[in-house]
């Protein structure tokens, strides 16, 4: 058995009442590596962003998470909210490396499209989507993030 210290550990002011999933993902190599889920659902080769190889980079990886989950956010708060969603809604999400003063950093654009809701709808639902989806949470105040929206 191998001995795990803790190097470093951040606790945030939040009390958590229970864990609904983990994922578990062993990555090798960094951006030139692999990445593999503990039950093989995901299995891809990564790449650094513009160079060479055929895989995936983290801000395309953590581009379609924040999408995905800020859909699943949408249609928890419209029911909520009583505002029925288009079949066909989609985020498009954009992730920029970047460089800062303090070194390299992230920021992100999420181009929500809601065809037939009114602007009004379409911005209760983002707001609320924005306050309750996790990437959102775990973003605001630590990269600058815009949410345009097209109905």
């Amino acid at each position: 058995m191998e001995n795990q210290n803790v190097i470093n550990q951040v606790n945030a002011q939040l009390k958590i009442n229970k864990v609904l999933y983990t994922g578990n993902v062993l990555t090798t190599g960094g951006r030139d590596g692999a990445a593999k889920s503990e039950d093989g659902r995901l299995n891809i080769s990564l790449s650094s962003p513009g160079g060479p190889g055929n895989g995936s980079n983290p801000e395309q990886l953590f581009a379609a998470g924040w999408s995905a989950c800020f859909i699943g956010a949408m249609k928890h708060n419209a029911a909520t909210l009583k505002i029925a969603l288009p079949k066909d809604l989609a985020v498009n999400a954009e992730v920029d490396l970047t460089t800062a003063d303090s070194g390299f950093a992230l920021q992100a654009r999420l181009n929500v499209s809601l065809p037939g809701l009114t602007f009004e709808q379409a911005k209760t639902v983002i707001e609320a989507a924005h306050q309750t989806c996790p990437y959102s949470k775990a973003t605001q105040g630590n990269i600058n993030v815009v949410i345009n929206a097209t109905v």
